[in-house]
């Protein structure tokens, strides 16, 4: 929709909420007068903090949220004074890098569309309201404001260049293409300010998202250690608890992550890391744990949809189906996320309501279909529908060419992998598979995953093992899939006394001796009397009796120039793990 400013300030905002009082973006900014000083005319009488605004512009045009770039340092004593309420306190939050309350972020939107509609030359407050656009399109998951942040972000880069110190807006670019799954041009934007300012702490968040996505672990890790060695703090504990999840670390990871939330200070930056919690809880299936973690971080934040979400799953795994579908649909209402819709279908399907899952199917198509249409790739998640629930051959398609992309991730590498194998082609998917569950920390859908590849190819001992693991690391980790694993494993069964069967030596019934493997030729013993054993009396047995029909060949003498026979020993049994 096309706003201009001569429109009332305070018509309806963005994001479609009854109860929202910010006015509409500006997709269509005016042309910049052709005389700069007639920006520094005075206000109406009613705004009588614009001038405020205005000192503060410098430092609001230098801020992204969630994010943000912050030009001023916090020593700088020279900084005009912080704005009252909710604006004050979103620039703050990111300030700090920490996330804004969903109620300041909407208050700063409304504060800097109202600014830029009379400073259309701020080239700041526009790279502000672009980022702000990108949080609050991730928050409701509404595609439509990354439109809308990629017209602010280019109007400020129009206004000063990138090159003339407006790296902010480069950081805001990189920002919106880390939310459009972009990351190959995340990675561009975030190594572009980082190669002009080393030291800029904002840049690095979007660049260990961009590193993740393209699958370049290292390259993340030395990010996320650079980000805790420039801006050391709760921003920076709770990225490194995820790279140490992202490891398998998870002693670590819990550590980490708990120190993070024990020195958080506002609501919003505390129920970030009891979400965290909570989704670590869930990871090491301990679905109790989880519920608590999320439900103390919605008392803490009751507008964190991502821990509704998360409850609603871990509810689920507990068998509190009733109280799990009430929070999906209450996180769906708020954030129509479509990973959302494609989990509340799979437990409509668990519970076999066959109708409801296939809306849910139904709804989660048009999400994305409205998402690609504003620039948002979900093939990752189209695909994992489609391998699972629907063509497995365009699932291929789909993800192979996000392969191609450079989308090189651990997520990307096991839904190609399923999707082959679902398609009939488990020989190539165990490749991407192995990748996934090498690359991935512990993960159970990727460890079920490739337990189900090496099953297709009758590889049964990996197969059972990680089988076993996907199960020992969530037992609930899917309302559909961790049945199957558990099925599947039963079809195995145990493995034989003693390993599998191939990895043991065969008792021969009755080995015959071979003197072909004496070194030498035993000296011949006189022929026995008809009736008369062979064989001395007091001497040993011979090892074994030759096969039926066949007469036991002469053992050696105790004593003599000849050596003793020695039977062939054989072939040592292989250990499971080189089978």
């Amino acid at each position: 929709m096309d706003v201009t400013p001569q429109q009332p300030p305070t018509a309806s905002g963005p994001d479609h909420s009854p109860d929202t009082v910010c006015p509409p973006p500006y997709e269509s900014p005016p042309d910049l007068p052709p005389d700069p000083v007639s920006l520094a005319e005075p206000p109406p009488a009613s705004l009588r903090t614009t001038l405020r605004r205005a000192a503060f512009g410098a430092v609001a045009g230098a801020v992204l949220v969630t994010g943000a770039v912050v030009a001023v340092p916090d020593d700088d004593q020279d900084a005009a004074p912080p704005l009252p309420g909710p604006v004050s306190r979103a620039m703050s939050a990111t300030a700090a890098g920490s996330p804004a309350s969903l109620s300041d972020l909407t208050a700063l939107i409304g504060d800097r569309q109202k600014w830029v509609g009379t400073h259309p030359s701020d080239a700041g407050s526009w790279a502000v309201l672009g980022s702000a656009y990108v949080e609050r399109g991730r928050r409701a998951s509404d595609a439509a404001y990354y439109t809308r942040a990629e017209q602010a972000l280019k109007r400020s880069l129009n206004v000063q260049p990138g090159e003339r110190g407006n790296e902010a807006a480069w950081v805001g670019l990189a920002s919106l293409a880390n939310a459009r799954h972009d990351f190959v041009t995340a990675k561009k934007w975030g190594e572009t300010v980082r190669a002009r300012q080393p030291g800029q702490w904002a840049v690095y968040p979007e660049l260990i998202d961009a590193y993740n996505g393209l699958g370049d672990y290292k390259s993340a890790t030395k990010a996320v250690e650079k980000y805790a060695a420039l801006r050391s703090g709760v921003p920076s504990l709770g990225l490194t608890a995820e790279m140490y999840r992202d490891r398998g670390w998870r002693e670590d990871a819990l550590a980490t992550a708990q120190d993070a939330a024990n020195r958080a200070r506002t609501p919003a930056e505390k129920a970030a890391c009891l979400s965290r919690l909570g989704e670590l809880a869930w990871e090491r299936g301990e679905p109790e744990e989880a519920v608590a973690q999320y439900g103390a971080a919605l008392r803490t934040d009751p507008a964190h949809h991502a821990s509704l979400a998360g409850r609603a799953r871990a509810l689920a795994a507990l068998g509190r189906t009733d109280e799990a579908l009430r929070d999906y649909r209450a996180a769906l209402q708020k954030s129509p996320r479509p990973a959302y819709l494609l989990e509340l279908g799979e437990l409509y399907e668990s519970l076999g309501l066959d109708g409801d899952s296939v809306n849910q199917y139904t709804k989660l198509r048009a999400a994305l279909a409205r998402g690609k249409a504003r620039g948002v790739d979900e093939s990752l998640l189209l695909g994992r529908f489609e391998a699972a629930h629907g063509d497995a051959a365009a699932a291929v398609e789909l993800l192979r060419a996000e392969w191609d992309r450079g989308h090189h991730s651990a997520a990307v590498a096991d839904a190609l992998g399923w999707a082959l194998h679902r398609s009939g082609d488990p020989d190539t998917a165990l490749e991407y598979a192995e990748q996934a569950v090498d690359s991935g920390g512990r993960n159970a859908s990727y460890a079920y995953h490739l337990g189900m590849v090496q099953r297709a190819l009758r590889d049964f001992g990996p197969a059972r093992r990680h089988l076993e693991e996907a199960l020992r690391t969530n037992p609930q980790f899917s309302p559909l899939d961790a049945p199957r694993a558990q099925e599947a494993l039963d079809t195995l069964g145990l493995p034989p006394a003693g390993g599998p069967q191939d990895m043991q030596p065969a008792a021969p019934p009755a080995p015959e001796p071979s003197p072909a493997t004496d070194p030498e030729p035993a000296p011949v013993a006189p022929e026995a009397p008809a009736g008369e054993a062979a064989q001395a009396p007091g001497e040993a047995p011979a090892l074994a009796a030759g096969p039926p029909g066949k007469k036991a060949g002469p053992s050696a003498p105790k004593a003599g120039g000849g050596s003793a026979r020695t039977p062939a020993k054989p072939s040592a049994p292989q250990s499971p793990a080189g089978h």
